[in-house]
């Protein structure tokens, strides 16, 4: 999640607050509980000025402010009306909220919250709030009725707030696992599937697939380049050379196989398409104009074709096209042999 979009939902539960606080001003108002009406009013003050700091990009003061005074608000209205209207429930929503806070904090390197500590002293609170109530009683007596109500009201609330933090979790969970498992898999210079994919992948699909092909691709002369234009215009090739592969073999698999080898894998086509996919893309290459700090590089790749013959290892269909690569570059370089 982005900073912009954290800023976009803090506005969000900002205004949820308030429009709570005003909503507990008018049920105040129907217990009598003028203390609480009162307080209603240095409460709504914290969360217009919470917008100010959202605004202002003092998400850091926002978190600290809010966690204190909803602690404070807890306590106030359970030693106020009681155990029973369901206020002190409140404590359970913000300890994941506080640990989800500390954890974004730390991700968009921003100051922390210490969520133990702060946890700490909102159990403390409960513990106290709830406590005092218990054995002395509130000081508004609230109808049962009433009282059983909003406890159902208040329950609700947190309980929704639970289940949207957990789903909330899952999702930067996931998030991060898709992240970790693409970097696994991709090559970081190319945004290629790198060796390792591209051997589960052969792997995989000579089990359940048919009229498999691989292309040993290699770009030609490429120590050449590095040595007369740099190793950042080798890299330039390299990106480049990658680009038009996923355009011109936008059906197939494609991985960076090391250095400036490429291996690609087309599935569902016969050799004739596929000789004719692999010379569109060598032609293609062959007639780019790489430029480079004003440089123009000439670009040629020499391809070797393999089909997948059953019984066939992965690494003898592998080196099989890796052969053809090879004669090709003893035949000339700039061509297709399969």
């Amino acid at each position: 999640m982005d900073y912009a979009r954290i800023k976009r939902f803090t506005y969000i539960i900002n205004s949820v607050i308030l429009f709570l606080v005003i909503a507990l001003g008018g049920f105040f108002y129907l217990c009598q509980a003028t203390i609480l009406i009162w307080f209603s009013i240095p409460t709504l003050l914290v969360y217009i000025i919470g917008y100010v700091l959202i605004a202002k990009d003092r998400l850091d003061i926002y978190v600290r402010l809010v966690y204190f005074w909803i602690t404070i608000y807890m306590c106030f209205c359970t030693f106020c009306l009681g155990y029973k209207l369901g206020f002190h429930l409140y404590c359970f929503s913000m300890i994941p909220i506080i640990f989800y806070t500390e954890y974004m904090a730390d991700k968009l390197g921003k100051a922390r919250v210490n969520a133990f500590a702060a946890s700490g002293v909102i159990a403390i609170c409960y513990l106290l709030s709830t406590g005092y109530t218990a054995f002395i009683g509130p000081l508004y007596k609230v109808d049962n009725t009433l009282a059983g109500t909003f406890w159902a009201f208040n329950s609700a609330i947190v309980l929704a707030f639970l289940m949207f933090y957990s789903r909330l979790m899952l999702s930067i969970v996931g998030d991060y696992e898709n992240k970790l498992r693409e970097t696994a898999h991709t090559d970081r210079l190319t945004g290629l599937y790198n060796r390792h994919y591209m051997m589960t992948k052969l792997e995989s699909s000579i089990k359940d697939g048919s009229s498999l092909f691989v292309a040993m691709v290699d770009i030609d002369d490429f120590k050449k380049i590095n040595d007369r234009y740099g190793h950042n215009a080798g890299d330039y090739v390299l990106i480049n050379v990658s680009r038009i592969m996923r355009e011109v073999c936008s059906g197939c698999k494609i991985s960076r196989w090391g250095g400036e080898e490429f291996l690609i894998l087309s599935s569902g086509k016969d050799l004739e398409n596929v000789i004719s996919l692999i010379e569109t893309l060598r032609k293609k290459i062959e007639a780019e104009d790489f430029i480079f700090a004003e440089d123009h590089i000439k670009v040629t790749i020499t391809i070797g074709v393999s089909s997948y013959a059953d019984g066939t290892s992965v690494d003898q269909w592998v080196k099989t096209a890796d052969d053809n690569l090879y004669a090709g570059k003893k035949s000339g370089k700039n061509k297709v042999v399969s």
